[in-house]
């Protein structure tokens, strides 16, 4: 029974949700052969008028989305907690918001660089995150703030109202409500994109920026929205730069063709083009400047660096994997030598359809799940709406533009995450004449939609109350490393910990729970974590910290713990 439930968990919440799906369109069904004219529950009239009054107040909408998200998940803190990083990106992440918080662009590299070289980090020229910098100045003002956590939750606040806004450019104001509503449900409270330290709400962010002021700048040619034009293009480029650039180009292109089209009006010069120019200008001058800083030269970013010094497996599929380097410790190579297989495994017919496969089902039940498939069975119609075109260009070449990608996480999918709610509300409206506008099907469709992304949510918040295992627990993180921080931040005086893996436990290494990350000022910081080397090696590291007190940690051990260090 243990191994039938640990084999179905992953799939569990999704099996929960297509049964409510299924049993509430049933209902539907059913009730609608046997009672005709019937009205709905009070409670709905209620709701949609009041839904309905608030949408075309657009911007108290786009207010009330942001502050939703806000309200409710930090109400929500003694269930869920405040996430602990788990995952390699996010130490890095959290490597850059540490720089950035203490006023510099990177960081010295250290003289005893080689006991700290981490994941998705360089060390040389500089010591720094690899990726590009609009995440971590979001966790920077968080950590100024007090928490790094408080960015997170304020970027996702004001992605979910982003997303509002740009709804509001291409639907009717009740329906652009409840995509953005949906969105809140769906990505602003459970979802790793808040609970967690990753840059997907700043991809998405910069995505819904650039569809939301596409038709307004058509329209209205007004330089608040090329600001907000540029301003996401640079948000795009300074995150997910090749994703940004997928969604990019289609919005070029249209721009290019409407600017193409007579007569032109030189309020598309001044208002439009010159903003768009100047402060995209701008914004490559800093980015230069920032890559210039980190890597030596604003040409080249440090995702390049950090790949060109560990890694074999390349980002593309058509590119040819890289020598192996001689790494200095087992677990990164172990880790390097993991991507070659599944960019390996990608170059097979058998292992690209399995790993596609694969992707577009951790897609699908991110995003989407069974409720939001509901919407799909419209789609047909859909693409007869002339003014959707664009959009489901857009979208066409975007996912076109992912295929070739050794890798592909849900957050890649990020900076489009606007055109596919713009879709699933574009089918809801459709799905919504469903039997003629005297039928209350198509209402009722719809209302099942909003109701199991409620009824969801509201099952997984009782789990995480009750402890019932339906997921993995909450708070989120690598808990495990947080305890050891906890444990030593109430002793006296400055730690070394020094990590080693592959013990004789018989635990495989898993190389997602790291616990080799500094600070970004490692001399100053209070626990300083170091590989495990040679005894020579560890010796000169010991005398460089001969003001710490050194600890010994067997990391694949169960249940962690610090012993003190003596000469391995």
């Amino acid at each position: 029974m243990q191994n039938l439930f640990a084999r179905l968990a992953p799939s569990l919440l999704t099996i929960i949700e297509a049964l409510l799906v299924i049993a509430a369109m049933a209902l539907i069904f059913f009730s609608s052969r046997h009672a005709t004219g019937r009205r709905p529950p009070a409670t709905f009239i209620r709701l949609e008028r009041f839904f309905t009054r608030l949408a075309r107040r657009k911007r108290l909408s786009v207010l009330i989305v942001g502050l939703s998200v806000i309200v409710i998940r930090v109400a929500l803190t003694p269930i869920l907690g405040v996430p602990q990083p788990r995952w390699n990106d996010e130490f890095s992440y959290l490597l850059a918001a540490d720089t950035f918080a203490h006023g510099r662009l990177t960081n010295p590299t250290h003289p005893m660089w080689v006991h700290f070289e981490s994941f998705h980090i360089i060390q040389r020229p500089t010591y720094m995150s690899m990726y590009p910098p609009a995440e971590g100045l979001v966790l920077a003002a968080g950590q100024l703030l007090g928490h790094p956590w408080i960015g997170q939750l304020l970027v996702t606040a004001l992605m979910c109202s982003a997303l509002c806004w740009m709804l509001q450019a291409w639907l009717p104001p009740p329906w652009a409500l409840l995509g953005a509503g949906l969105a809140v449900l769906r990505l602003g409270i459970l979802s790793y994109w808040i609970n967690g330290y990753w840059n997907a709400s700043v991809v998405a962010l910069g995505g819904a920026l650039l569809i939301g002021a596409l038709p307004r700048l058509k329209r209205h040619r007004r330089t608040r929205d090329a600001i907000l034009m540029a301003l996401a293009l640079g948000l795009l480029a300074n995150s997910r730069p090749y994703e940004g650039l997928l969604l990019s180009i289609p919005v070029a292109a249209d721009m290019g063709l409407w600017l193409l089209r007579p007569p032109f009006i030189r309020r598309t010069l001044t208002h439009v083009l010159l903003p768009i120019i100047g402060l995209l200008g701008t914004l490559a001058f800093a980015t230069g400047h920032y890559y210039a800083r980190v890597t030596g030269s604003p040409f080249l970013m440090t995702y390049q660096v950090n790949r060109e010094t560990y890694a074999t497996a390349p980002y593309f599929l058509w590119q040819r994997p890289r020598p192996e380097p001689s790494y200095r410790h087992r677990v990164m190579r172990d880790f390097y030598r993991w991507e070659l297989t599944q960019y390996e495994e990608n170059r097979t017919v058998n292992g690209a359809l399995r790993r596609t496969r694969d992707k577009l089902v951790a897609l699908w039940r991110f995003y989407l799940g069974p409720a939001l498939s509901l919407p799909l069975l419209a789609f047909p119609w859909v693409l007869h709406d002339r003014r959707l075109r664009f959009p489901l260009v857009a979208l066409a070449v975007f996912v076109a533009g992912l295929s070739p990608q050794t890798w592909t996480l849900p957050h890649y999918f990020a900076p489009a995450a606007g055109l596919l709610f713009l879709l699933l509300l574009q089918c809801m409206r459709h799905m919504h004449l469903w039997g003629g506008r005297h039928s209350s099907r198509g209402t009722a469709a719809v209302r099942v939609v909003a109701v199991v992304c409620c009824a969801m949510v509201l099952l997984r918040l009782v789990a995480a109350i009750t402890h019932t295992a339906i997921e993995p627990a909450w708070p989120r993180g690598n808990l495990d490393r947080t305890a050891i921080i906890q444990q030593l931040n109430h002793q006296p005086g400055y730690h070394l910990v020094v990590v080693r893996y592959q013990s004789t436990y018989g635990v495989q290494h898993d190389v997602d729970h790291e616990w080799v990350h500094n600070d970004a000022n490692i001399d100053a910081a209070k626990i300083v974590w170091a590989r495990d080397m040679s005894s020579s090696q560890n010796r000169e590291l010991v005398r460089y910290f001969s003001d710490r007190k050194v600890w010994f940690l067997e990391g694949d051990s169960p249940g962690p713990r610090l012993v003190p260090y003596l000469d391995q």
